[in-house]
């Protein structure tokens, strides 16, 4: 008998790089990826005919408002996809008894900390999007208890628009790039999050709960940029400019690292953030 799997948001880059590592490669899960055009999760009507209807003993729940700058003024628009669809979501699960995947942030906490940031830290967000996905862990906990939400930080894949795609095709065109030393976190990479997700599936984890996922190590965002320019001998590192801070609307945590000790008790398999980002650009470069 197949596990059968839900994954919404089908056409962000965490759902994209699941259907490239999943979609053909495995016997035993089925999956079903379903974009917001072919399912709106915040249509609670639309999403509780849509399990009625089909059976699946979990759902990977990648669909989020993810524009932390646009949140600022678009927060109606941010809670209504991060928090209230997310709460209808969880409601249908449970349900139908689908156990719930849910990605959330590093974004839930202020940064104050200057140590890593375990589960059962106090979250105290500091920006919209921060607000709108800690009000979704909240509505999903208050529904059932069959779920993992899973804090990641950072994410990146070879889909575009996230910084690592952004940093590679400014070098290609050789710009100079003036790069935040303000905040401290760890890139992820959206291969290694994918990885986590399909081994709490095959291993029929029932351990549910909030973990914490990321690689390991610490970076500022230029520290970041530095890493993906090793890839490209001919460009001049030095048109990297550390920035102490930028304008922006909505305020980030200065130190959002996070604590992955729970999660290495299950799964002992995360790389340390350098080598995945070089993971990450090498697919990008064979791709063009």
């Amino acid at each position: 008998m197949k596990t059968k799997i839900l994954v919404t948001g089908a056409n962000g880059q965490l759902g994209k790089t699941i259907s490239d590592l999943y979609l053909h490669n495995e016997d035993d899960l089925e999956f079903v990826f379903v974009s917001k055009k072919e399912l709106d999760i915040s249509d609670k009507a639309k999403l509780t005919t849509y399990f009625e209807k089909n059976s699946f003993d979990y759902c990977i729940n990648c669909a989020a408002y993810t524009n932390v700058e646009q949140a600022e003024e678009s927060i109606e628009d941010a809670f209504k996809v991060n928090a209230e669809a997310v709460g209808h979501l969880a409601e249908s699960c449970s349900n139908s008894n689908t156990i719930l995947i849910h990605i959330s942030t590093d974004y839930v906490f202020d940064g104050k900390k200057r140590t890593p940031y375990s589960e059962t830290d106090e979250t105290s967000p500091i920006n919209q999007y921060g607000h709108s996905k800690l009000e979704g862990e909240k509505l999903i906990a208050k529904h059932f208890s069959e779920y993992f939400i899973i804090r990641t930080s950072w994410l990146y894949s070879k889909h575009p628009k996230n910084f690592v795609t952004t940093i590679v095709s400014k070098i290609k065109e050789n710009r100079d790039l003036t790069i935040t030393t303000s905040q401290e976190g760890t890139p992820t990479s959206c291969v290694e999050l994918a990885k986590f997700i399909h081994h709490l599936i095959v291993s029929q984890n029932k351990q549910f709960g909030i973990y914490h996922f990321s690689a390991k190590g610490q970076a500022s965002w230029f520290d970041f940029a530095l890493v993906i320019t090793e890839n490209f001998q001919a460009y001049d590192r030095s048109k990297v400019k550390p920035v102490d801070s930028f304008k922006s609307k909505a305020e980030r945590p200065e130190y959002s690292v996070m604590n992955n000790n729970k999660t290495q008790k299950i799964y002992h398999h995360q790389n340390d953030w350098k080598a995945d980002v070089a993971e990450v650009v090498k697919t990008i470069l064979s791709n063009n």
